[in-house]
Order: C-alpha cells, then sequence, then structure tokens
C-alpha cells in the first residue's frame, strides 16, 4: 500500500515538473500556454496582458503572431466586438498573406455584424462594413469554411438594409413628403433586388409620383409593376390612387 502510495506520489511530481517545465514563462511556447491556460478559465483580461507581455519580449517568435491573433479572438470571445475589430484589421495589416487570413476577415465582418442593432430605426451604418468584408470572403475565398456563413449573414444584412429603406420611406410617405418617400424608394427597389421588397417599392414610388403630379412617370412605375409582378396585390393598391 505504501509502495503505491509513493509511486503515485512520484507521478504527481513527475507530472508536475513536465508541466511547469511546459509553461515556463521564460520561452515563448510557455508564456503562450499560460495565456492559454488564462483565457480557458474566462479570465479574459489577464489572458489579453499575458498575451501582449508575450509579444513585447518576444517579438520575432512566431508565438508572437499567435499572440496576436488570439488578443482579438479573446476580445470576440468576450464580446467586446470593436476592439475584436480593431485587432483583426490590425492583425490584417500587419500579416496580410498570413495562412488564416480568411478566418481573419471573417472575424472582422462578425465584430461589425454584432454591432448592427436588431431594431431598423437605429443607425445600421455598420452593416455595411460587414457586408464589404463578407463580401470580401464571397469575391476571392470560395473554398474558404467561412463562405456559406458569409453569404448567410450578408443576406440577413441586405435585408435589414432594404428594411430601414423602406421604413425611411414610410415615414415620409405618411407625413406626405412625396418627394424624399419616392427618392427611398426608387432607392429600394434599385438597390435591393430580389428580397422581397421590390413589388412595394414600385407600387409606393408610383404612388409618390402621382402625388407629386408626375403623372407618366407614375404610370411608367405602374406598368414596371404590372410587367415584372402581374397579379402582386400591389397593382390594386398603386391603382386606387394612380389614375
Amino acid at each position: 500500500m505504501q509502495i503505491k502510495v509513493i509511486s503515485f506520489l512520484l507521478l504527481s511530481a513527475f507530472l508536475a515538473s513536465c508541466s511547469s517545465i511546459d509553461k515556463n514563462a521564460d520561452t515563448p511556447e510557455g508564456a503562450f500556454a499560460i495565456a492559454q491556460d488564462f483565457e480557458k478559465d474566462d479570465r479574459f483580461e489577464i489572458a489579453i496582458q499575458r498575451y501582449q507581455e508575450l509579444k513585447n519580449k518576444y517579438p520575432y517568435s512566431q508565438y508572437a503572431t499567435k499572440a496576436e491573433l488570439a488578443i482579438a479572438d479573446v476580445y470576440f470571445k468576450q464580446e467586446s466586438y470593436a476592439e475584436a475589430q480593431v485587432s483583426y484589421q490590425g492583425f490584417r495589416d500587419l500579416h496580410p498573406k498570413h495562412s488564416q487570413i480568411d478566418y481573419v476577415i471573417f472575424r472582422i465582418a462578425m465584430s461589425y455584424y454584432h454591432q448592427v442593432p436588431e431594431k431598423i430605426d437605429r443607425d445600421l451604418s455598420l452593416a455595411s462594413e460587414a457586408i464589404n468584408s463578407f463580401k470580401e470572403i464571397e469575391d476571392n475565398y470560395r473554398t474558404s469554411t467561412y463562405l456559406k456563413e458569409s453569404e448567410d449573414k450578408h443576406l440577413e444584412l441586405l435585408k435589414k438594409l432594404a428594411g430601414k429603406e423602406e421604413y425611411v420611406g414610410d415615414f415620409y410617405m405618411k407625413r406626405e413628403f412625396w418627394d424624399s418617400a419616392l427618392a427611398r424608394y426608387e432607392g429600394l427597389y434599385l438597390k435591393y433586388k430580389n428580397l422581397g421588397f421590390e413589388e412595394k417599392a414600385l407600387s409606393k414610388a408610383a404612388i409618390c409620383a402621382y402625388r407629386l403630379g408626375d403623372a407618366p412617370k407614375a404610370h411608367r412605375l405602374l406598368a414596371e409593376l404590372e410587367s415584372k409582378f402581374p397579379g402582386s396585390d400591389e397593382i390594386d393598391v398603386a391603382k386606387k390612387v394612380v389614375r
């Protein structure tokens, strides 16, 4: 029994010794492993500090580059998306040909994506930034693991921007600001194709043009609605106003 206990204690001491060697802060490998442990324990601020110290102490080590990316990942993990975006962008600027550059671009997009408000009546300007990065994945990294999600998120944000355009158009239309509403509906129709907004955009644009006294334009818009969307309920909606 005593022999077993002694053997167990010796084995434990050996494993602890190996662990301390593996995680020696005086080596870049060990420093990186220590920082990872803090990250795994969700001690994010300390993890970032440790990764930063590694970068400063071993600037020419491969682990310095790993630490740069890890810092961005920690920010993303703790939902500090603005800081994550800046960190990923900084990494991309320094390492444009990195083997994981598609992942970095995707995470830039997702950092913007998570900052976009859910409600369409808020400022959606960051949606365009996210779309630009998603589109970059779609255009340049067709075999990327992140392609499908980029396409899905891209489409989701386009629909949100289209909804915002319609929302603003409706705001102006209800207040009879016909010229401002017309500009929004025409923009919605021309810019956001195949997203389910075209019929309403044409119908409302025709109504606004008619209210502005531009009957020829109103009839052209109505004719386009009838031609492209025959049988649409929006045709009858427009015809109640456009004579």
